[in-house]
């Protein structure tokens, strides 16, 4: 775990979980859990951010599992046009990654959605 948290910036994590856990994640919930998650094992990263199921990002994983295990939403759903992209930097990215191609009518879930979804809560910060 120290290695993990050396990662960060200061030594600075925080550690969330499902709102309800101690009711939510019995055992049939965690079988269900295991079992979307395993549907993913082996999906090449997709580091344009796709919705499909061939290829997974790491918030997407988090976001689908939760959803098709309990049919939790982990935070909202946003179109890539919906982000802010119009920083210099961040349409720079797209443009080196989608070409004049950029999928804004995608699906997609961000790190910071799921951080701020009221379906979990932190149970440890530092």
């Amino acid at each position: 775990m120290r290695e993990w948290i050396a990662q960060g910036r200061g030594g600075h994590f925080v550690v969330k979980r499902l709102r309800n856990a101690d009711t939510a994640l019995g055992r049939e919930a965690i079988r269900r859990i295991r079992a979307q998650a395993r549907r993913f094992e082996g999906k090449p990263y997709d580091a344009a951010f796709g919705w499909s199921d061939d290829r997974i990002y790491c918030s997407e994983l988090v976001w689908k599992v939760y959803y098709r295990a309990l049919g939790v939403r982990l935070g909202t759903l946003r179109k890539l046009k919906d982000f802010h992209l119009a920083d210099p930097v961040v349409a720079r990215a797209l443009t080196e990654r989608y070409g004049s191609r950029i999928p804004l009518e995608e699906w997609m879930i961000s790190p910071a959605d799921i951080y701020r979804s009221a379906e979990i809560v932190t149970v440890e910060e530092r």
